[in-house]
């Protein structure tokens, strides 16, 4: 393993801010350049705890199969594990200066402000990847099931994406603010590229690390990247983010969930109170508009008025 620094800057009130990439080589059989075979970015926001764990946990795992022959040969791999440490040291989700969000600043200006230099500076270094891979945390915060996201754009199929062996792959349109996030622009440059959900955000869940971990190793193994003896994972479901029904509160409160991610639901079933915040009484209930199985849950404690609370995937084994 060889480190890099792919960025660094003087903030003028903390240390110097520096962003590290760990690159992973297999045996060289040729002379010349390895092959850039993947490159995996983790934490880009500064409450991104459980995307940095699960990052860590990723190298530390390319680093003894590297120390055991097992990257194949000729292949390079390259982890950048955190983005944004800066604020994540100071307990601030954006960059703290001006409060941006590095997610929203591809491809990024090497002129540019400080979060826009950062862009640009990650996409140099992952220029190049055969596949490339992202875990993010979403723009909605609590838990979700975990799966790859892509989005409909022809760069590259579903099928790729089920080898992850994770339960989904969801297909999605293009938002907005897609067009400046780093999953986008990678696949603006013909690079085949996923982004890894795991279950949570700004909590480690350790369970649902090593799943992201195992299924990262999956794909590199089935790529022929590196020789890992691990478990198959699942048959994935490959869904369509229409798919998915909204359910939203009636009222603002505290949020008393009676369902979990993953549960199976029918249409009509109780999965969640609101709580009155000075009187303690019930004062909406929240159904399940649909027969299905919950994939995202809100975990706020205290919620607004015509919040998403809930995201059900509608009667998929019909």
């Amino acid at each position: 393993m060889t480190k890099e620094i792919i960025y660094e800057i003087d903030p003028g009130f903390r240390s110097q801010f520096q962003i590290t990439g760990y690159h992973f080589y297999g045996k060289k059989s040729v002379e010349g350049d390895y092959e850039k075979s993947a490159c995996i970015v983790g934490a880009m926001r500064g409450n991104e705890y459980q995307q940095l764990y699960a990052s860590s946990l990723l190298i530390d795992k390319l680093t003894m199969l590297e120390e055991a022959g097992a990257i194949s040969w000729n292949n390079e791999i390259l982890v950048i594990p955190a983005v944004n440490s800066l604020s994540m040291n100071v307990g601030s989700r954006y960059w703290t200066s001006d409060n941006s969000d590095i997610n929203r600043q591809f491809p990024g200006n090497p002129q540019g402000e400080p979060t826009s230099r950062i862009a640009a500076s990650v996409m140099e270094a992952a220029k190049g990847y055969r596949y490339e891979i992202h875990i993010p945390s979403s723009y909605l915060e609590g838990e979700f099931q975990p799966h790859i996201r892509m989005m409909h754009n022809g760069q590259k199929s579903a099928s790729l994406a089920t080898l992850f062996g994770l339960p989904y792959v969801m297909i999605g349109e293009k938002r907005s603010f897609d067009h400046k996030t780093l999953n986008y622009n990678w696949q603006e440059m013909g690079t085949e590229s996923f982004s890894v959900y795991t279950s949570s955000t700004d909590k480690v869940d350790d369970r649902a690390a090593r799943q992201a971990v195992s299924a990262v190793l999956r794909f590199l193994t089935r790529m022929g990247i590196i020789k890992y003896n691990c478990h198959n994972g699942y048959i994935a479901s490959i869904l369509n983010e229409s798919e998915l029904a909204s359910i939203k509160s009636g009222n603002a409160g505290f949020f008393r969930p009676l369902a979990k991610v993953g549960d199976e639901v029918e249409r009509g079933d109780l999965l969640a109170e609101i709580i009155d915040p000075y009187h303690g009484n019930v004062v909406s209930r929240i159904h399940a508009l649909s027969d299905g199985i919950i994939f995202y849950s809100t975990q706020k404690p205290v919620i607004m008025e015509n919040s998403i609370v809930f995201k059900i995937i509608k009667k998929l084994h019909e």
